[in-house]
């Protein structure tokens, strides 16, 4: 009778109360079959009880187990994800959302749940927990299901049945059952589903909690007892207490010995067959590869794992994902550990650490992939920094070190990362200031991740870096004597101290081979070549781009992946060589001629595998014997070696083959012998024949090197071969450099081939020089039908040629400064970057987008171009504007190339024209270098009209005179993007605004606003009107005139001369156009 009136409970409403209290029973008393709901409902507490009551029910969990309780207060009751609050009496209830993880431990005002009822009134709640047994009566747990889950069919959706019936078969299945009925399999099937969730929920809660209590957030510490708040806290390493240590057995210990060295790598641990995480490496692999946590392994704690077939594919998608990756491998194997005794515990050793910069297996793609290390030296008296740097490619077996000299503006350090693109960079945490270190974060356009090295790590003085690589033999195989390579460095004392710094990290990485074996250079940023700093190789998109064109991917046409690597290093590094300029543009200039040898390359260079980093991954293999020892890892480390030495074997024979063909074409021969150096190939002590002995090894021992499993006996003729391989490495490199010369000129010549523009060779002259004589040697630049090589039309058509002619004539008074105005979108911006990119590819080697090209060579190019602000560092648009105009002012030379474009708008009208100003009557005055300046302030183009240095231009446009309306702010304004002369009468900003989408009534508003303030504003500008006939610097050269007739001696210095030249030259002129 009592099932049956639970159930008759719902169906009817309740009776009126008699006052009498029923008895509170400790039995279990079933519930109603009522789900839970799908979606948590919010009910604000407010005056009307009847809205909740009709659904009251849904709050309440299938179970066989109902309590009542009858306190005033319940604590402690929590879901997971949910917090619920009852109140006065149950008829106010508040449901929130809350965060996972929580848990019951927790006090009320952190989300607990509080049930508060009238004492008159009692309440039943179903419930998946029972109640604490030491805790309070009231205090319990609820478990939210998944918003997702089927819950049971409530009675209002059952099918109509009569009452008595239904209550018959109710009472029929509580006297066959000790819990409460299911009307069907359905339905028990979606109960057990539910409680089943409801375990795995409370499984993984249990899981994603560590039984070690110094790894819990707060209580975790580095070796040194710092916790993470201290500024000098090493995220590399734990603290373990040493009774903890003590507790542990002999496997835990070889697993946290290494651990707490190594916090900051996720450390694989061999065990038997399986590679297993522990802890904290358990909870990021189960975050990134989805395993499922359990409770065993090493000292039954949190642990994934995987097999040996699959470690190599989890260790890249980790290292892919930007993490470090070891792996502890088994010495030995069990039956040797038995062998030691009963007890004896397999021994094991942290092998190698892999990282994203240090990667050199799996899928890396064709872009170098480089560590960075960097050391900021003293301040100079002028104020500028000294760097010293050092990166290596760990694939390719290359380390190159370097300095460099930097102001404030820290635009070469900006260079350095451009040209590197380094994914990680390390540095000392209290060797690099603060500033440079603000300065690495915001230079870093790559995405690089920034690494600190504790002191244990730092750099070291140069003394002591020598004496390590001394003691440990490091780049013993390289082709050249590390020695030499940095007696040719400026300040190597300070790039020693970055090398040392490298160094210390790739040894903590296990990675001894790679700094034992590897080849070592010099690296320049800017010495003998264009200088490009890292924020004009960003505003000329010469590597990325918001849409598909760069620079880049305009050029590359390059088959091999070495070659693509060496065309971005060719890229930052212009030539300033007229010589070797014109050595590649002849080589061009045949492959161009010859489109069959060229055809041939490039199949030959199609079946080329990457030779370069093969040839790293043979040289990095040998003398390292120790890692082939190693129990199954051993074997598979020899197939991979054999697979890796057969490929590079043959990739040096069509790359020689390619070679040999060329070297029988004499104009391919002549050209190319003074851009390459290729070593002997034929004849004896050639190449060709020391290759075909080679080639013969491999096909009689190893026929089938791809897949071949390598054993003992093997093993060691396949160690001399590659010892014999490596005698000969620096003619083999200097050959595998020959092929990607060869592969990136090619590429040239394909794309002045495939272009869809004019295409030019172009004549490149030495520097301006300033003669003995009276006349002076200007800077050149003229450039006929110039095209941007690919900001192309809609059709895919090239752009509208223009004309760039600055001084043509080679006079000290030839305008070298184009002025340029015009309106918004008239394609100022687009003819200012294909200036600039038409005399980067002309100092590659390339051919140029236009009919004719001469130019003498740029020693820099500066661009001030965009709008651009960083929020984050404090720095606004102006600022950062001012900052690039101050690095030109500072660095521009006479041979310097300048774009500078709307400087002065990102302040007031008045402010931003003085500026303006000042800094053009500078740069055309003093420095009188290759300027084109593009401007929105209209009265410069009044200031300086009849400067003799400047030519004043514009950009084309016109009205659409086929439109009715006569006002000419409606009118369609079309865009000729021509070069035309003079100055552009307005930059039509009402025009722009009205394409916009701005409504009509605020342009014709803003029109009549503009004639207002232009009526005033000209007022302050009328002074500018004069200087149409008598410049700033007609000025200057009255002045000179004065001073030299007050002077009483009659032998002027050469200056004077000059001015009294540029006088008669003007006055001459003057005359004739009178």
């Amino acid at each position: 009778m009592q099932r049956q009136k639970s159930i008759l409970s719902f169906l009817k409403k309740p009776e009126p109360s008699t006052g009498a209290k029923p008895a509170v029973s400790d039995a279990e008393i079933t519930g109603t079959d009522t789900p839970p709901e799908k979606v948590p409902r919010r009910i604000f507490p407010d005056s009307r009880p009847s809205l909740f009551s009709t659904i009251q029910h849904k709050f309440a969990k299938p179970h066989s187990s109902t309590r009542y309780w009858n306190t005033g207060l319940v604590r402690g009751v929590k879901a997971r994800g949910l917090w619920v609050q009852l109140c006065d009496g149950g008829e106010n209830f508040i449901i929130q959302s809350l965060p996972l993880g929580f848990d019951a431990s927790e006090d009320s005002g952190n989300g607990h749940l509080v049930v508060s009822k009238h004492p008159s009134e009692q309440h039943a709640l179903n419930s998946s927990r029972t109640v604490f047994p030491g805790g309070d009566k009231g205090s319990l747990l609820l478990n939210n299901l998944e918003d997702d889950l089927p819950g049971p069919e409530t009675p209002g959706m059952r099918p109509l049945v009569p009452r008595v019936k239904r209550v018959h078969e109710d009472v029929c299945d509580f006297e066959a059952k000790a819990d409460f009925s299911l009307q069907d399999n359905r339905k028990r099937m979606k109960l057990e589903q539910a409680s089943g969730v409801s375990k795995k929920i409370h499984d993984e809660d249990s899981d994603t909690i560590s039984k070690f209590e110094w790894l819990h957030q707060s209580q975790i510490k580095d070796a040194n007892g710092r916790k993470p708040a201290n500024p000098l806290y090493d995220k590399r390493t734990l603290y373990i207490p040493p009774n903890a240590l003590g507790k542990m057995s002999a496997s835990q210990k070889q697993y946290w010995d290494v651990k707490r060295q190594y916090m900051d790598v996720i450390l694989f641990f061999k065990v038997g067959k399986f590679y297993e995480l522990y802890e904290i490496d358990a909870e990021i692999g189960h975050k990134e590869l989805d395993w499922k946590i359990t409770q065993s392994g090493v000292g039954k704690c949190r642990q994934v794992g995987v097999s040996e077939s699959g470690i190599d594919d989890a260790v890249q998608k980790l290292i892919a994902r930007g993490y470090k990756v070891g792996r502890i491998e088994q010495l030995e194997t069990s039956e040797q550990a038995k062998s030691r005794g009963s007890t004896s515990v397999i021994r094991r050793k942290l092998v190698h650490v892999q990282t994203p910069a240090t990667t050199s297996e799996g899928n890396i793609g064709p872009d170098a992939v480089h560590l960075l290390a960097i050391k900021e030296g003293r301040m100079l008296e002028d104020g500028s920094i000294l760097f010293g740097f050092a990166f290596v490619d760990c694939a390719a077996l290359k380390f190159w070190v370097g300095s460099i000299r930097d102001d404030a503006s820290y635009a070469a350090v900006g260079a350095l990362l451009m040209q590197v693109s380094p994914k990680e960079i390390i540095y000392e945490g209290q060797g690099l200031s603060k500033d440079a270190q603000r300065a690495l974060k915001k230079l870093n356009l790559t995405g690089s991740t920034s690494f600190q090295l504790n002191a244990s790590d730092a750099c070291g003085d140069a003394f002591e870096v020598r004496s390590i690589i001394d003691a440990n033999k490091y780049f013993a195989g390289s082709s050249d004597s590390w020695n030499q390579v940095l007696d040719g460095v400026v300040h190597c004392d300070l790039a020693l101290c970055a090398l040392g710094g490298l160094i210390s990290h790739l040894s903590r990485l296990m990675l001894n081979d790679v700094i034992r074996n590897g080849d070592i250079f010099s690296y320049e940023v800017y010495k003998g070549f264009l200088r490009m700093d890292g924020q004009t190789l960003v505003n000329l998109e010469i590597f990325n781009n918001s849409a598909d064109g760069t620079l880049y991917k305009y050029l590359d046409n390059c088959i091999t992946s070495s070659g693509k690597r060496l065309l971005k290093n060719w890229i930052c590094h212009p030539l300033q060589d007229v010589d070797k300029i014109n050595n590649r543009l002849d080589v061009v200039e045949n492959m161009m001629a010859d489109s069959e040898i060229v055809s041939h390359i490039a199949q030959l260079l199609r079946k080329l595998p990457d030779v370069e980093r093969l040839l790293g991954r043979v040289k990095s293999s040998f003398q390292s014997s120790y890692v082939l020892s190693l129990p199954l890892l051993g074997s598979k480390l020899l197939k991979q070696r054999l697979k890796a030495f057969g490929s590079l074997v043959r990739g040096l024979r069509i790359g020689m083959e390619m070679l040999m063909l060329l070297q029988n074409n004499d104009v391919m021969t002549a050209s190319l012998s003074k851009v390459i150096t290729v070593p002997v190939l034929s004849g004896s002590g050639g190449l060709d024949e020391y290759l075909s002995q080679f080639e013969a090894a491999i096909d009689s021992e190893f026929p089938n090197y791809q897949d071949h499993n390598v054993s003992d006996s093997e093993a060691e003729t396949l160690t001399i071969l590659i010892e014999l391989l490596v005698e000969k490495a620096a003619r083999w490199s200097q050959m595998i450099h020959a092929i990607n010369c060869i592969d990136v000129l090619r590429s040239f010549a394909i794309s002045a081939i495939s272009s869809c523009g004019a295409m030019c060779r172009p004549n490149v002259l030495s520097h301006a020089t300033v003669t003995n004589s009276l006349t002076a040697t200007n800077p050149i630049l003229h450039m006929e039908g110039l095209w941007h090589p690919y900001a192309l039309d809609e059709n895919g058509g090239a752009p509208v040629p223009n004309d760039i002619i600055l001084g043509e004539d080679g006079s000290s008074c030839t305008p070298v400064t184009l002025l340029l105005t015009g309106p918004n979108m008239g394609g100022k911006s687009t003819l200012l970057r294909a200036t600039c990119l038409a005399v980067v590819l002309a100092q590659l080697g390339c051919y140029v987008p236009g009919r004719t090209c001469t130019l003498s060579v740029v020693d820099i190019i500066f661009t001030r171009l965009g709008a651009t602000d960083r929020i984050m560092t404090g720095e606004s648009t102006f600022l950062i504007e001012c900052r690039e105009t101050a690095s030109v002012l500072q660095n521009a030379t006479k041979n310097s190339l300048v774009i500078l474009d709307e400087l002065g708008r990102g302040t007031s009208t008045f402010d931003g024209y003085a500026i303006a100003y000042a800094v053009f009557r500078h740069l055309v005055e003093s420095v009188n270098c290759r300027l084109l300046f593009a401007t929105h302030y209209h009265p410069l183009t009044k200031e300086f009209s009849a400067h003799p240095r400047v030519k004043l231009q514009h950009m084309a446009c016109c009205f659409d005179r086929t439109s009715d309306t006569s006002s000419e702010v409606d009118q369609k304004l079309i865009f000729l993007y021509q070069l035309a002369s003079g100055a552009c009468p307005q930059s039509y900003g009402m025009q722009i605004a009205a394409m916009a989408g701005i409504p009509n009534t605020v342009v014709r508003a803003a029109s009549k606003a503009r004639q207002v303030m232009k009526e005033i504003v000209g007022e302050s500008f009328k002074s500018s009107e004069q200087r149409e006939n008598f410049s700033t610097l007609h000025e200057e050269w009255l002045k000179s005139i004065l001073s030299i007739s007050k002077t009483k001696e009659t032998d002027f210095d050469d200056d004077a001369f000059d001015f009294l030249f540029c006088l008669w030259h003007e006055l001459k002129r003057s005359f004739k156009e009178n």
